[in-house]
């Protein structure tokens, strides 16, 4: 039995049990995946998976317990290698933040640039995803910090801190008719051809939530996944947008005008996450401090490493 065999285990229920998923998610083959699957049941006596000819259909009962001890065997040698880490250089790694386009984009750059100033030798890795994206690279451990809305919050295996909340914002191009009226309303809006996030990215739910409670079908004629997309296709007359407010620069974003949508749509919480349980290296818990000064490194280091994963903390700033 080895490591790879246990990844291999763990990998096939987070993909599916599709092989191919497991080997291109471990930089391997499949015949190597097939092979240590079967030489880990031989070493056993025990058959794993339940199979459909070669395809894996799910685990059996001896597998799922398995599943769970190769989980625990995992997290212990990844802490192993960790505790090394934290005792031989505090000030020198690698920080890997998975996040958002947006967050990345529109409200980073500022608590980088400090951190860089605090760490010049930490190597900063910025990994873009999709908030469920975020979510598995953190529970795999490919990433350190998480950024995202909702989804942060809302799994247990995470610890979750508030960042910031925001607003959805109207972009229309110069001389479009809403940029007239007093108010922009849902009404208005589901009239005309909308560009805005697709689901699952930047407060999306929240903007079909709105027409939803309103009783009307808005026309979502593109949907993209980040704002600098989104803004070029309203730049082209192609629909309105609806963006996250804090991505629209009026020197920057030359020919559009940003209307108010903060009474449209409920806001939204951008949350830090962090795998529960792990140990991290002093600047990881002030990355964190960082984005929330409100937070001490105690407090955080203690949400982190308790075993209460009802609640998240929420201070906001």
């Amino acid at each position: 039995m080895n490591f790879q065999q246990l990844k291999i285990i763990r990998e096939s229920s987070r993909c599916n049990y599709n092989l191919t998923e497991v080997a291109n998610s471990l930089f391997t083959s499949q015949s190597g995946v097939s092979r240590h699957i079967r030489e880990l049941e031989e070493e056993l006596g025990i058959e794993i998976f339940i199979r459909r000819g070669k395809r894996l259909l799910g685990m059996t009962e001896p597998g799922k317990e398995l599943l769970v001890m190769a989980e625990r065997i995992l997290n212990d040698a990844n802490h192993i290698r960790r505790l090394a880490n934290l005792f031989s250089d505090n000030d020198s790694g690698q920080l890997v933040i998975a996040t958002t386009h947006t967050q990345a984009r529109y409200s980073l750059p500022t608590v980088i640039r400090e951190f860089r100033a605090l760490y010049p030798q930490v190597q900063l890795v910025l990994n873009q995803g999709t908030p469920d994206e975020i979510v598995s690279m953190l529970e795999s451990g490919a990433a350190d910090i998480g950024i995202a809305t909702e989804q942060l919050m809302n799994t247990g295996s995470l610890a979750a801190f508030s960042y910031y909340r925001w607003n959805h914002a109207i972009l229309v191009p110069e001389g479009h008719p809403l940029a007239s009226e007093p108010v922009v309303t849902l009404d208005k809006l589901s009239a005309v051809p909308l560009i805005t996030y697709r689901q699952g990215i930047t407060g999306r739910s929240r903007i079909d939530r709105a027409f939803s409670a309103a009783g009307l079908s808005p026309h979502v004629a593109i949907s993209a996944q980040d704002s600098d997309v989104i803004k070029t296709y309203v730049g082209l007359g192609l629909g309105v947008g609806i963006v996250a407010d804090q991505s629209f620069d009026a020197e920057r974003d030359v020919g559009l005008i940003k209307l108010d949508g903060r009474h449209l749509f409920e806001a939204s919480t951008v949350w830090l996450g962090l795998k529960r349980g792990q140990l991290q290296r002093n600047y990881t818990w002030k990355f964190i401090q960082l984005c929330n000064p409100e937070l001490t490194q105690e407090e955080i280091k203690a949400r982190v490493l308790s075993d209460d994963s009802e609640t998240a903390i929420d201070y906001q700033i």
